[in-house]
């Protein structure tokens, strides 16, 4: 099955007046990744794509109880991203084991620690969650670490649920349908930044983006969606992300003069704000704009007042809500953040409707039902109303934290959030509005 491009269709910007935890969020990869290592992952995913034949699993059956497994970040650049997830996949969890469980037998959950592109720990958890019998599993948080591992999930049959891939090479990857997301691919992001971008004003651009497959391709989705607005980009670099200093490539894009400088980056980001202050093209004379892999809280990084009104970001998925923060509290009652907390619940639960909708707790199994379960049926919020839905003999459509989903049929969600966020002095974010975008089925051609 090849998986083609898709369109956007954006909806209308939806004050929704919340206040997201300040910390540090992130919706792709957030680690320095070796270029050479994401490099082959986008060989691997073009060829896949051009020579895609789907692979049949008859010999995956499931043994009658729902195992979720986990591979998400414990360790490494990504590690503080970790606690709202494997929170949140706890609670749906537990949620669904208080409903009766899954099969009629309570659902089952084993967590591995994910790392970052630097530290290939990945293919050994994903080893382990195979021996220990998981039908599914949760993650990666980073695209290229679930480029890394994909087609190992894949090829034996499990199904893989990321909370926070963002990469648009998920959107055409030959994965025998069994990939799915509930964080929109960049495509949207990129489209709703400009717009920002715009509406604020600025009639020139100037992007400084890291060398992989995330930076490059958000930039390209920037650049292409402030052009289409008549704007015009005035300077594009793309920057090694392990460079020892960013003075060249600051100076290349003072010479350009924007109005506005979208920096598109990871940790690497300490370093370029304060040459940018330095050269006098920082947030107190230029608007800045950030991404998923570089809104954090720097209020321990940078002076009072380096960061501010001039600065924004935006972020894919929901702020999440009081009575979310809640809950996860009674799991884990640690938690300061919860960045893909939301995701991470509900591509969670999404796969124990599946099982229940497929009779089955095979992997293949599961991911036919994904698509029907998510969208065009009575609508349910919760675990145990939609469970009681489908053992009623109806069909379902789950809105669970993070809004509508309406998987399409190659695992991408249909209908996502992302957030635009507004810098304090103090080096903290606030949430300021979300913009809803469909990304239609018939547009896929």
């Amino acid at each position: 099955m090849i998986r083609p491009t898709k369109k956007l269709r954006l909806g209308t910007a939806i004050a929704i007046g919340a206040v997201l935890a300040l910390g540090a969020s992130c919706g792709t990869d957030k680690d320095d990744s070796d270029n050479n290592a994401s490099d082959n992952a986008s060989e691997k995913s073009s060829k896949s794509s051009d020579d895609c034949k789907v692979k049949e699993f008859p010999n995956v059956k499931g043994d009658g109880t729902f195992t979720v497994g986990t591979l998400l970040p414990q360790t490494g650049s990504l590690a503080f991203l970790g606690p709202p997830e494997f929170a949140a996949v706890d609670l749906a969890v537990k949620d669904m084991n208080e409903a009766g469980g899954v099969l009629g037998k309570d659902v089952k959950v084993v967590h591995s620690d994910s790392g970052d592109a630097q530290n290939p720990i990945a293919s050994q958890s994903v080893d382990s969650l195979i021996a220990k019998k998981a039908d599914v599993v949760v993650g990666a948080a980073s695209s290229s670490v679930s480029l890394l591992v994909i087609e190992k999930i894949t090829s034996q049959g499990m199904v893989e649920m990321s909370p926070a891939n963002t990469s648009d090479q998920f959107s055409t990857y030959c994965d025998n349908g069994l990939y799915f997301r509930t964080a929109p691919p960049d495509t949207l992001q990129g489209r709703v930044l400009a717009d920002t971008i715009i509406e604020d004003g600025n009639a020139t651009v100037g992007i400084l983006a890291l060398q992989d497959a995330y930076g490059t391709g958000l930039a390209g989705h920037v650049e292409k969606n402030v052009k289409a607005a008549n704007a015009e980009v005035v300077e594009k670099i793309i920057y090694d992300p392990k460079a020892a200093n960013y003075s060249t490539e600051v100076s290349s894009i003072k010479a350009a003069d924007p109005e506005a400088i979208v920096l598109i980056g990871f940790d690497e980001t300490k370093k370029i704000i304060p040459e940018l202050v330095k050269q006098g093209v920082g947030p107190a004379t230029k608007k800045i704009y950030l991404v998923d892999g570089n809104l954090s809280d720097f209020s321990k990084d940078f002076d009072p007042g380096t960061m501010g009104p001039n600065v924004k970001g935006s972020l894919p998925g929901v702020a999440a809500t009081d009575d979310l923060k809640k809950r996860l509290a009674t799991v884990d009652p640690k938690l300061q953040d919860w960045s893909y907390a939301a995701e991470s619940y509900d591509g969670t639960v999404l796969m124990g409707l599946a099982a229940i909708a497929a009779k089955s707790d095979a992997g293949p199994a599961i991911a036919k039902e994904l698509p029907g379960v998510s969208r065009e049926g009575t609508k349910c919020k919760t675990f145990k109303e939609c469970k009681d839905l489908l053992e009623a003999g109806e069909d379902i459509d789950y809105d669970g934290y993070s809004g509508p989903i309406d998987f399409l049929d190659n695992g991408d969600p249909g209908t996502a959030f992302i957030g635009i966020y507004q810098y304090k002095a103090d080096g903290t974010y606030e949430f300021v509005k979300a913009s809803q975008g469909e990304i239609s089925a018939d547009d896929i051609g």
